[in-house]
């Protein structure tokens, strides 16, 4: 459900990833000022909370879901056990899901593998002779995915 404060932007990724997830929230304030977009993670919830129980209601209720790929995702059960939740709101409509290619993995053999990635090129971030190119990139297509849900 879009809201006035912008499209509900969630990120599922593996704790390991946190600088890249990092460095593409930061890409991704242009976005957040203009208020097409308002993002959150597992950064937001506050010491002491049931930390499955708060992510929850994030992946629940958010509009676009990336999920930054990279075999410590792919290697988590809990971020597996996350996929599959995503997978089955995006399968229903209910929510659009990005997979971000963060790092070389196998993207063929993933239960994502039908879903198309980010960055177009299929060139994983960490591979980019320029990162912040590739991670502009992959801003643009969070950016085209949200005004899609706008429509």
């Amino acid at each position: 459900m879009v809201d006035k404060e912008g499209i509900k932007v969630f990120f599922s990724y593996s704790r390991k990833d946190g600088v890249l997830r990092d460095q593409l929230a930061a890409h991704l304030t242009a976005l957040k000022w203009r208020g097409v977009i308002q993002d959150w993670n597992d950064h937001q919830i506050e010491e002491g909370t049931d930390w499955s129980g708060a992510i929850a209601p994030y992946i629940d209720t958010s509009d676009i879901i990336l999920l930054l790929l990279s075999p410590d995702f792919l290697a988590s059960e809990h971020s597996r056990k996350e996929a599959n939740r995503v997978l089955k709101r995006h399968e229903s409509g209910q929510a659009r899901v990005l997979p971000v290619l963060l790092r070389p993995i196998d993207y063929a053999e993933t239960p994502f593998s039908t879903l198309p990635a980010t960055p177009r090129n299929g060139i994983p971030i960490t591979r980019w002779p320029n990162k912040d190119e590739a991670l502009l990139s992959v801003a643009k297509d969070i950016h085209q995915a949200a005004e899609a849900c706008l429509a």
